[in-house]
């Protein structure tokens, strides 16, 4: 069983207040995904991210083809980090840990996920030209997307 790691990190010029309003809200997930996607939450909810919730939502990750995914908030310290793990998607495995921390003149943002490809070998031989890129470009569309909302940090 192979497992992968995705890292990334980004700096923005906000507070840190404003950074985990914005990055702890489940409806701006829709924000800062590629409209490719077809983005679309089916979980209706007003209240901040807590321990437990479940987010529902479809997505159109590759080739048109549409996918439910169903997430669950595992662990969450205000304004440090919070974790998301599918309970039901494309994935064998996602596992999702978002940190955010103050710096000099904004913060910094780091998102580490751990994922499994699922179909075993076939999964693996198709995971770097496939699903790896896919995964680069979109969280590159993230990083993009956040600076023409937040500014880019100096």
């Amino acid at each position: 069983m192979k497992i992968y790691t995705l890292h990334k990190k980004q700096k923005l010029p906000i507070s840190l207040e404003e950074a985990w309003n914005f990055l702890s809200n489940p409806k701006n997930l829709k924000i800062i995904t590629p409209d490719y996607m077809s983005f679309d939450m089916i979980t209706k909810t007003d209240r901040p991210l807590y321990t437990g919730q479940i987010l529902q939502y479809i997505v159109t990750p590759l080739l048109g083809i549409k996918t439910k995914w169903v997430s669950e908030i595992t662990h969450i310290e205000d304004k440090k980090y919070f974790v998301d793990e599918q309970l039901y998607g494309p994935y064998s495995l996602w596992h999702h840990k978002h940190f955010i921390k103050e710096i000099d003149g904004g913060v910094e943002m780091e998102d580490i996920i751990d994922y499994k490809i699922p179909l075993g070998i076939l999964g693996q031989l198709v995971h770097p030209f496939l699903v790896k890129p896919k995964l680069e470009e979109i969280f590159s569309y993230r990083q993009k997307k956040l600076i023409e909302l937040f500014g880019e940090y100096k």
